[in-house]
C-alpha cells in the first residue's frame, strides 16, 4: 500500500520553497500538514490564501470554528494544532475542551457560534433553523455566517488531507474527550 510522505524542503518546487520559507519565519518551523500541500504545485499557496483571508470573525471566533470542525471530523492533527492556537488566543484548557464538546457556556456569542458550527457539520449544512436563529439572536449577522462557512471549508480541507494521508502530527497531542 502506498504511503504519503511529508515532502522535504528540497523536494518542493521553488514557488513552494518560498512559501515554506515564509512559514518558517512566521512559525519557526514548517508544520507537516503544510509541507504535505507541496505535493501540489499550487495547493499550499491556494490554501494559505484561503486561511489568511480577511474575515469578519475574530481570531477567537475562528478558533471556535477550527476546533469544532476538527472535532467533528476527528482530525488528530488539526485538534493538536488548534488546541495550541486556541490557548494562544486566550482560551483555557477547559474552554478548549468545552468548545470541542459543542458549547461555550463562558460566552453567549461564542456559545451560539459553537452550536452553529457543530450543527452545520453534523447535518452537512442542513442547519437547524432554531440553531441558526440563536446564532443571529446572539448578535451575529449574515456576513459572519458566510465567513463561518469559509472557515468551515478551510478547516475541512486540512482535516480531510490529514485524515487521508495520516502524516505525522508535529504538535503536542490534544487531550481526548
Amino acid at each position: 500500500m502506498k504511503t504519503v510522505i511529508v515532502p522535504t524542503y528540497e523536494q518542493a518546487s521553488p514557488a513552494n520553497q518560498t512559501l515554506m520559507d515564509n512559514l518558517k519565519k512566521a512559525l519557526s518551523f514548517v508544520p507537516n500538514l503544510y509541507a504535505t500541500f507541496t505535493h501540489s504545485e499550487t495547493a499550499l499557496g491556494t490554501y494559505l490564501t484561503l486561511q489568511n483571508a480577511r474575515s469578519s470573525l475574530s481570531s477567537k471566533a475562528r478558533e471556535v470554528v477550527n476546533l469544532s470542525v476538527s472535532q467533528i471530523n476527528h482530525c488528530r492533527y488539526c485538534l493538536a494544532a488548534h488546541t495550541m492556537v486556541g490557548k494562544m488566543v486566550g482560551f483555557s484548557d477547559e474552554q478548549v475542551l468545552e468548545i470541542r464538546r459543542g458549547s461555550a457556556s463562558f460566552d453567549v456569542r461564542l456559545d451560539a457560534l459553537t452550536k452553529l458550527t457543530h450543527n452545520v457539520m453534523i447535518t452537512r449544512g442542513h442547519t437547524d433553523k432554531d440553531v441558526l436563529q440563536a446564532f443571529f439572536d446572539a448578535g451575529w449577522n449574515e456576513g459572519n455566517l458566510v465567513d463561518v462557512m469559509m472557515v468551515i471549508g478551510d478547516k475541512t480541507i486540512s482535516n480531510f488531507l490529514h485524515s487521508t494521508t495520516e502524516i505525522p502530527v508535529d504538535f503536542p497531542a490534544a487531550p481526548e474527550l
